[in-house]
């Protein structure tokens, strides 16, 4: 089963960071984030990808493109230009990198992709977001509702402090950043029917997040997968710094891959 990596957007919330280059390719422990949702879903054995590229194509492209010669030492021979590699180690990963348009939306692009996908279920999920998130068991709740479409759903925490008063305004509990206000939203982390294209009917234009989606549940083709576990998306500098301060303690939910 093929995995669809959105990444094409302009990532304007974190534009600090994506002035230079696609937010996806924003580093968290020496590595874009973009990596570090593949290898959570090579950790299950899906290592097929498809990269929707937009803003910054090339950024991507070329590091894709590098990633052996990067990920090895060599020997340069300047006088033959011959160049051997040694101790090269890299990812067991088929990459497409399409480039689906500057200003395209994400239903758009993925409609630009289905001659990649072809008739079968597929993956898809941003090139933003990390989770510990079980693939093998979303795949099997996804066959087993028979649904068009499923997303995984998630509590994400609140961004204030959560306080619990008692009658004279003392506080008896804090908590720095609770659940929310327990309403669930979609995490992305799909699971998809090839039938999914017959609903990205506006071009370019096509927002998944709008018609399509709402469309789905409509015709009760949408299944949500609940998960607890830890989901975060970075859109902003603070979420960067907080995945990098999780990487940085050696405590990364989403680390579910051995080195």
């Amino acid at each position: 089963m093929k995995v669809v990596l959105l990444a094409g957007g302009y990532g304007t919330r974190l534009s600090e960071e994506t002035d230079l280059r696609p937010k996806p390719m924003v580093e968290i422990g020496g590595q874009p984030i973009l990596w570090h949702i593949m290898k959570i879903y090579s950790h299950y054995g899906f290592t097929d990808f498809v990269v929707c590229c937009g803003y910054k194509s090339y950024y991507i492209k070329d590091y894709f493109y590098h990633y052996y010669m990067h990920a090895a030492d060599m020997t340069i021979d300047l006088f033959s230009n011959e160049v051997q590699y040694h101790n090269s180690y890299s990812e067991p990963w088929k990459i497409t990198l399409v480039d689906t348009g500057l200003n395209t939306m994400t239903g758009g692009r993925i409609k630009r992709i289905q001659n990649y996908i072809g008739n079968e279920p597929f993956m898809l999920t941003y090139g933003d977001g990390v989770a510990n998130i079980n693939i093998h068991q979303l795949i099997e709740y996804h066959n087993s509702k028979g649904k068009l479409a499923t997303l995984t759903a998630v509590q994400p925490s609140g961004k204030f402090g959560s306080l619990e008063l008692a009658e004279d305004a003392s506080i008896e509990s804090f908590f720095e950043k609770p659940q929310g206000d327990g309403s669930w939203v979609s995490g992305g982390f799909f699971v998809l029917q090839p039938e999914i294209f017959d609903y990205l009917t506006e071009g370019d234009s096509t927002v998944f997040e709008h018609a399509p989606l709402e469309e789905l549940a409509r015709d009760r083709q949408l299944q949500s997968f609940k998960h607890t576990g830890f989901w975060k998306s970075m859109d902003t500098l603070r979420d960067k710094s907080e995945l990098q301060k999780l990487w940085d303690e050696g405590n990364a939910p989403w680390k579910v891959w051995n080195d």
